[in-house]
């Protein structure tokens, strides 16, 4: 329902991607105890290895060994420099989002999924990737489809409680 997902891998064997506007009630420190004196949010990546911490940055130049997705837009890097980071406060938090497991397809599902249009697609855009509020991220990537969709922006969830 209203899930954003960025897809950042799509080969043959299958898809991977995650939920951008899914934010879980604990931090970064909650989850690991890395003693940074900041809140660091952790979003709920998909239901996939959900014992696994990944994490999308547009900072290549302070984090290396990252992959880029799109334009601006960076999957993984070293986690020992990301923690330093943080620690030291060089690294904000708007530049970086951590994600606990991921949305994954196997081969040929998610193409199924989008031949009986069971996902609006639309090209990705840093500015959604990291979307400064989650009850409008939906929404706003909504936009980037055209106007033919801005009706559903205010439909309810449940059309029988309308």
């Amino acid at each position: 329902m209203r899930t954003v997902v960025f897809l950042c891998d799509h080969q043959a064997e299958g898809s991977v991607g995650f939920v951008l506007n899914r934010q879980y009630n604990i931090s970064l420190n909650d989850l690991l105890d890395l003693d940074i004196d900041r809140n660091i949010p952790i979003f709920y990546g998909g239901p996939v290895q959900l014992d696994n911490i990944h994490f999308l940055h547009q900072r290549p130049d302070l984090i290396s060994g990252g992959i880029e997705i799109i334009n601006g837009v960076y999957w993984g890097g070293e986690f020992d420099e990301v923690v330093e980071l943080l620690k030291t406060n060089q690294l904000d938090e708007n530049d970086i989002r951590f994600y606990i497991g991921y949305s994954g397809w196997g081969e040929g599902q998610l193409e199924e999924e989008l031949a009986t249009n069971s996902w609006l697609t639309a090209k990705a855009r840093k500015r959604i990737v990291f979307h400064s509020n989650n009850d409008e991220l939906w929404k706003d990537a909504l936009d980037l489809l055209g106007k033919e969709y801005e009706i559903m922006k205010n439909f309810p969830i449940d059309p029988q409680l309308n």
